[in-house]
């Protein structure tokens, strides 16, 4: 931390003009645009704690409660200008204290506490009210693809690989493959939460207190699951803000992943998914033109999240395992941005999901024109001609060659060419009709016969979704569990702090 600048002892300091608006000005401006709440929560969770272990009377405690009170209702936080002549916004909150109770009693809030663990734990406050609306919009759009999951789980559609047609298989499908690794991003970010959900406070600059602090309490209070233990890891560990923001970092560049894939769908040339006008922009100059935009906006706003998520990692990098400022304050306040972008994507992103829809005519020419099917029929041929899957392979593509050489559709224009292939490689005729070759070569069949665990088949679909939507009920349940939580706290912090008032 740096020395303290024009506090109590010596008015007649100020800071360097260039250190105070490099450098302390940002840092009050930050406080004061993101933690103001949590100072004020701090500062009675701390004189109710100093007061229900007997470290403060009443007669010292009432007096501080009410000072806090009438600087909470009477100073406009949001007004203030910084000016140097206190280093930050805990010395200014101090100096209002000394100017009304005098610095005897004025000081003794800071009994058994340091900026060290009031910095960590205005941090994690910070981040915990930016993790959970990111983790409820997060399961809404679980929610949201489960539904158009559901919706869509007989709707055909090609699937690609390597950028080419690949084969068959259903929207609902694919959709369950981005949401399955959504449920592992959202654990992993409720995992992160877990840490973050630790109270710093009690451990005072390093080592904790003489005093006979009530650490359990203070995380009660200020709405933590329990106190972090170590008390040198409470002001030098950053695993906290690193495990938070890798988790965000691969929640939007798995995002990215999917819209990537939007965009290549709704572009003319492949064009099974259709964006309705509601999310579509027009040209100034080429009337024909329909431009999905929102697919590139949440690209780049993904992208955006991604950047800042990785620059706050970096911003770690090589720090000293101490107390320091590299993790505080204005690398907070720059890392709040990948909250504010990545919201942003979650809601354009859980409102175009369901407005999607697949064009089935140009789904099947896709299909007609690149045979992939013809997966199935190799398949078919070790199944019911007994052939090895390596000779079956060599049919099948003879077959997918001379159909896409004349621009033909498999299930027509193929069983000639099949029929010949496989006497020439089997030295007999093969059981399959011109009927159960078309059948064999349709993309229904090609889907339903894959029915088995996490295949596109509707039973298989079907039970994967279930589990899927059980799943998402428990992080639904676990976010509200947690936001009662929160409201306890809250609630009997206020109960406390109001009976040090002495209001009945």
């Amino acid at each position: 931390m740096p020395m303290a600048i024009g506090t109590f002892s010596d008015t007649s300091i100020f800071p360097d003009p260039v250190y105070k608006e490099t450098v302390l000005r940002p840092l009050f401006d930050g406080a004061k645009d993101h933690h103001v709440e949590g100072f004020r929560r701090i500062d009675r969770a701390h004189l109710v704690m100093l007061h229900d272990t007997g470290i403060l009377t009443i007669e010292q405690a009432r007096p501080i409660a009410q000072a806090l009170d009438a600087i909470d209702r009477e100073v406009d936080v949001s007004t203030l200008t910084y000016t140097g002549e206190v280093e930050d916004f805990f010395f200014l909150i101090e100096k209002e204290l000394r100017a009304r109770l005098g610095p005897d009693l004025a000081g003794r809030l800071h009994t058994a506490r340091s900026r060290n663990d009031i910095d960590h734990t205005l941090l994690k406050i910070g981040l915990k009210q930016r993790i959970d609306p990111l983790l409820e919009r997060l399961v809404r759009l679980a929610e949201t693809l489960a539904s158009v999951a559901e919706r869509e789980s007989s709707t055909l559609i090609v699937a690609y690989t390597h950028g080419q047609p690949a084969q068959p298989t259903v929207f609902g499908h694919y959709l369950s493959a981005v949401l399955e690794t959504l449920l592992r991003d959202i654990a992993r970010l409720e995992a992160a939460r877990d840490i973050v959900d630790r109270s710093p406070m009690g451990a005072a600059a390093i080592t904790t207190s003489g005093f006979p602090i009530d650490r359990d309490l203070m995380a009660h209070l200020l709405g933590f699951s329990r106190p972090l233990q170590n008390s040198y890891g409470c002001i030098a560990s950053i695993d906290y803000i690193t495990s938070t923001y890798s988790s965000i970092e691969l929640i939007f560049l798995h995002l990215g992943r999917l819209i990537q894939d939007l965009q290549f769908w709704t572009s003319f040339e492949v064009g099974q998914v259709y964006v309705p006008n509601a999310f579509v922009q027009i040209s100034s100059i080429m009337p024909q033109k329909r431009n999905p935009v929102p697919i590139e906006h949440m690209r780049h706003l993904a992208s955006q999240t991604v950047g800042r998520a990785q620059a706050m990692l970096t911003i770690m990098h090589n720090t000293p395992f101490t107390d320091m400022n590299d993790s505080e304050g204005e690398s907070q306040s720059f890392g709040y941005g990948a909250f504010e972008s990545g919201g942003r994507v979650l809601d354009l992103i859980t409102a175009l999901i369901p407005a999607l829809r697949i064009n089935p005519d140009r789904v099947r020419q896709n299909i007609r024109r690149s045979c992939i099917t013809v997966t199935e029929l190799a398949d078919s041929l070790v199944r019911r001609e007994g052939l090895s899957f390596r000779e079956a392979h060599e049919i099948a593509a003879e077959v997918s060659r001379s159909v896409v050489a004349i621009g033909g559709e498999i299930a027509v224009d193929g069983y000639e060419t099949f029929r010949e292939a496989f006497e020439r490689c089997a030295k007999r005729q093969t059981t399959i009709d011109v009927a159960q070759f078309a059948e064999i070569v349709s993309p229904e069949n090609f889907v339903a016969v894959r029915d088995r665990f996490g295949g596109p088949a509707p039973g298989a679909l079907s039970h994967a979704i279930a589990g899927y939507n059980q799943e998402i009920s428990g992080m639904r349940s676990r976010i509200q569990e947690a936001a009662q939580r929160a409201q306890a706290s809250a609630q009997d912090l206020q109960t406390r702090f109001t009976a040090l008032l002495g209001v009945r």
